[in-house]
């Protein structure tokens, strides 16, 4: 069992930033895809991000692609998510999440792995 843990989330103001980290633990953390999606009362559980096992290829969706970062770090088992330029629109409860498959993925349902959530407002 890969259990997960996200933290950074918090109260930001529009164009500012946050920086969200999610570290694994229980099984070996390189194995995995590593992605982070979030959720908004009332809406779908939607696909923000994706990386690689290795960090060499990543995935975004078109409402954060050039905003949004994401990174790994094996050595430390984590995964981070740089947000630049927030907007109301980002405000959510944000997932990570692990699979198993060797090609980056943006449906949840091919996600293995989830950690508990972390949340994210963005107002002034």
């Amino acid at each position: 069992q890969l259990t997960l843990v996200e933290s950074g989330g918090g109260l930001a103001q529009p164009g500012t930033s946050l920086r969200l980290t999610c570290v694994g633990s229980g099984r070996p953390f390189d194995i995995y895809q590593m992605g982070w999606f979030r959720q908004s009362p009332g809406k779908e559980r939607e696909f923000v991000a994706a990386i690689r096992w290795n960090g060499d290829r990543t995935l975004y969706s078109e409402a954060v692609k050039g905003r949004f970062s994401i990174s790994r770090d094996n050595a430390k088992n984590l995964v981070s998510l740089q947000m630049d330029g927030l907007k109301s629109g980002d405000t959510a409860v944000y997932y990570c999440a692990a699979t198993g498959l060797s090609d980056l993925v943006g449906d949840k349902n091919e996600y293995d792995y989830w950690g508990q959530g972390t949340q994210v407002t963005v107002s002034s």
